[in-house]
């Protein structure tokens, strides 16, 4: 098999990964909404989602502390043990909380056209900590992707309804807890290898997630009907588990690049499977403030992988 035969199943392996996991990314959002109908607590909800990947997680753990790519990872050190704990606190479970919370208040579509401005925010915030420039491709992106904000909005402007606001809020404070933990990642990942990083991040989540509702929910609140458990098992194996480990993968093979212009699919999934699913609907105009929004982060995205080739 010669080397361009060989680069290009590569290649194809990896966009193939980065597809199917963005629209299994989105479709948390589904089965929230749906284990919703039976119940009404976040906490309760979120920490089962977890307690059914930690056992994924860990394993991944004892597989991946070995040799990674043909190199020997180095040992976990104090400072990257605080920053795993910090960054999996803040990517993975105050992000998670934030979404499911705000899920209760806004239609599954429009909660995932707001979370995915993240590559934008991911740009301010570099900008402000990491003191790089923002390019005017990059204005012109900010410019189209809120906009696109306003106009999936725009259905509730003449509206009093202080739950969807609030639901909203909610949902863009999530976006921005995983552009923060976004940015920390990018200096950990190179030196504790991607899937090794992940596993450690998520499974630090995990333990947050289940110390939160043994703090403030009593047992009982576990005794839910069966399909809520079922929804949460599927949440946990194909919203979390598999396209966690199916994104480390494709960020190796392909560049973080290319996966966030391929992540444009997971908020159309999500509304598609909203509108079938749930029978969500959007405006004409909302509609078209989420085609902006994609836009716009597939130009951030767009601009990136021009910088990666300099």
């Amino acid at each position: 098999m010669s080397t361009t035969t060989v680069s290009r199943t590569h290649n194809i392996v990896g966009v193939s990964l980065a597809a199917i996991g963005a629209v299994a990314f989105s479709l948390r959002a589904i089965f929230v909404k749906l284990a919703y109908e039976d119940m009404s607590d976040p906490v309760t909800l979120l920490a089962l989602r977890m307690i059914f990947s930690l056992p994924f997680f860990v394993i991944a753990l004892a597989v991946y502390r070995g040799p990674s790519g043909g190199r020997k990872l180095p040992p976990i050190t104090v400072h990257d043990a605080m920053a795993l704990a910090a960054l999996g606190f803040v990517g993975y479970y105050l992000s998670s909380f934030l979404d499911m919370i705000g899920l209760q208040y806004v239609a599954a579509g429009v909660g995932r056209l707001i979370l995915f401005v993240y590559p934008t925010i991911v740009v301010v915030i570099s900008s402000v900590v990491l003191r790089k420039p923002i390019t005017r491709r990059e204005l012109i992106a900010l410019a189209i992707t809120y906009i696109g904000v306003a106009l999936v909005l725009s259905g509730q402007f003449d509206k009093s309804s202080e739950n969807f606001w609030l639901g909203a809020l909610l949902v863009m404070l999530s976006a921005v807890s995983f552009s923060v933990y976004l940015v920390g990642s990018g200096e950990v990942v190179p030196r504790l290898g991607s899937i090794r990083f992940t596993a450690y991040a998520t499974t630090t989540a995990s333990v947050y997630c289940i110390v939160q509702f043994m703090a403030l929910r009593p047992l009982s609140a576990l005794v839910l009907p069966t399909r809520v458990y079922l929804l949460a098992l599927c949440m946990a194996l194909f919203s979390t588990v598999m396209p966690v480990f199916m994104m480390a993968e494709a960020l190796r093979r392909i560049g973080a690049s290319r996966v966030a212009m391929i992540s444009a699919l997971g908020p159309v999934a999500t509304v598609v499977s909203g509108y079938l699913g749930l029978d969500e609907r959007m405006s004409p105009l909302q509609s078209a403030g989420g085609l902006l929004v994609v836009i716009g982060v597939l130009i951030v995205a767009a601009q990136a992988r021009a910088m990666d080739k300099k």
